[in-house]
């Protein structure tokens, strides 16, 4: 005879092993479904590589119209944003696009639609002379500059580089000259009680510290340098629009004007649109985009260098000379 505790032992038995089977199939189930999320979230990271091997690959890449065809038309080349390394209006980009523009056989003209605040006075110089040596290699194909909101400083001087300049009659033009900024912060590690420490093998090394006392020989060097970079701003912008400039004190000091008083300055040739240009001056209407562009996420990690870049000089009190 089974006695009544062994009976309940068994029970108990039996509980603990249908309690051991529960938890091993909801372990199983639990091993299926993580397996299965697996599986999902690695095909979604498969998708997205894939997706950024082709935006950066050259399939991936707009750069410009792609199929121009066997037509006649006008080469449209944009000079957006600050003119700068690693920007979209960079000498790098804006040189591609003008060469493709004039290898392009069916190229009757190139128009340079601007829309810039100014930057870097070495892009710019890069896109100018660049323009100018295109210009001399195909004589047939002019080049017109158009400016949009803005084509002041660094843009209007790519834009003088030109046959020809046009704007709109509120377009904001010129601000032909040279601007560097920092900032000061002796008084304020004075006040702070720090000290700061800087060691330099040459005499001038830190002498753009911001932590440090300004020297009237170095302003007045660094002055130097403003002056020199202004004059060949200067001496550019006339070589590139000649006799057309009408003399006035402060043609070259900086202001900006209007398209219309752009005009009677000489600054540019008459007021017109990019549209109107290809229909009215060249005469071929159909246009077609050149502008070298890149892919987004080209586009990042530019940006993402380039904040890092700012923000590094703007801590340390650096900056180069601008065409603002």
């Amino acid at each position: 005879m089974i006695g009544r505790d062994e009976i309940a032992d068994q029970k108990e038995d039996r509980k603990a092993w249908q309690l051991l089977e529960k938890t091993l199939l909801a372990s199983v189930q639990e091993q299926r479904r993580a397996r299965r999320w697996g599986i999902f979230f690695k095909s979604l990271t498969f998708l997205y590589l894939i997706g950024v091997l082709f935006l950066v690959s050259p399939l991936g890449q707009l750069e410009g119209a792609g199929s121009v065809g066997n037509k006649p038309h006008t080469a449209l080349i944009e000079v957006r944003g600050t003119i700068a390394d690693r920007q979209e209006a960079s000498a790098d980009n804006l040189v591609t696009s003008l060469r493709r523009a004039f290898k392009d056989e069916q190229t009757r003209a190139v128009v340079l639609r601007i829309n810039s605040p100014g930057g870097s006075p070495v892009q710019a110089g890069y896109v100018y002379d660049e323009i100018r040596r295109l210009r001399d290699l195909h004589p047939d194909i002019p080049v017109y500059a158009v400016i949009a909101d803005m084509g002041a400083s660094g843009a209007y001087y790519i834009a003088a580089a030109a046959d020809q300049i046009f704007a709109d009659k509120a377009s904001l033009v010129g601000s032909i000259g040279v601007t560097a900024a920092g900032f000061g912060f002796v008084e304020t590690l004075d006040k702070l009680g720090v000290e700061r420490r800087t060691y330099t093998a040459g005499e001038h090394k830190a002498f753009l510290d911001p932590f440090q006392p300004e020297r009237e020989d170095e302003r007045e060097f660094w002055q130097s340098v403003l002056d020199t970079t202004h004059r060949q701003f200067i001496d550019q912008v006339r070589k590139g629009r000649g006799d057309r400039l009408k003399e006035h004190p402060d043609l070259f000091s900086g202001l900006v004007w209007s398209g219309e008083q752009a005009l009677e300055l000489g600054l540019v040739d008459g007021l017109s649109s990019a549209s109107a240009v290809a229909r009215d001056l060249v005469g071929v209407e159909e246009m077609v985009d050149f502008t070298h562009r890149e892919s987004p996420f080209q586009r990042f990690s530019r940006q993402l260098g380039t904040s890092i870049g700012n923000t590094l000089a703007m801590h340390l009190g650096l900056s180069a000379p601008q065409l603002r």
